[in-house]
């Protein structure tokens, strides 16, 4: 509102403005698709996506920028349990905080379905990735040798896991 009570006009998004939406099932082929160019290793299909990102408990979120999908982040709850299943960001997004507000975006989801901890696995070669978690409040639980897939052999995941407080 101005001064005067009138409202003010917010001004349209820019071409660099990234919004968080909810993917729905009707989604999980932009969701595979994202994934599969994030992970070529190790693609996952539109039915598999679906299926994960199902109820109960399962959700995405997808990064758009001028109206393009650009991330996502898949999600789960069980119980107590969160876990994110895959998060990724094309390319061009990285290091432009796009993967921090998907972090986010999971942590408010799974605290909103019962979660009182969210799990996720990252490769132990995955620096930029690892940085991301770290300011994100994750520590390490756990190591998995050899998880995944590597064009010249395969890298320990690191289990990573964000305790959320109570209240």
């Amino acid at each position: 509102m101005s001064a005067t009570g009138a409202a003010t006009a917010r001004p349209p998004c820019t071409e660099d403005e990234v919004v968080l939406q909810r993917a729905g099932l009707l989604e999980a082929g932009v969701v595979a698709a994202l994934q599969q160019v994030c992970f070529p290793e190790e693609p996952w299909d539109e039915a598999s996506v679906a299926t994960l990102i199902g109820p109960p408990g399962g959700f995405a979120i997808l990064a758009l920028r001028g109206g393009e999908p650009v991330g996502f982040v898949m999600t789960r709850v069980a119980a107590e349990d969160g876990e994110i299943l895959a998060i990724g960001v094309l390319p061009a997004g990285r290091r432009s905080g796009v993967g921090r507000r998907l972090v986010g975006a999971a942590l408010d989801g799974s605290r909103s379905l019962g979660a009182t901890a969210l799990f996720l696995e990252v490769a132990e070669d995955n620096e930029a990735a690892r940085t991301l978690y770290k300011t994100c409040r994750f520590f390490s639980v756990g190591r998995r040798p050899g998880y995944y897939k590597r064009t010249d052999g395969r890298v320990a995941a690191l289990v990573l896991r964000h305790s959320f407080a109570p209240g």
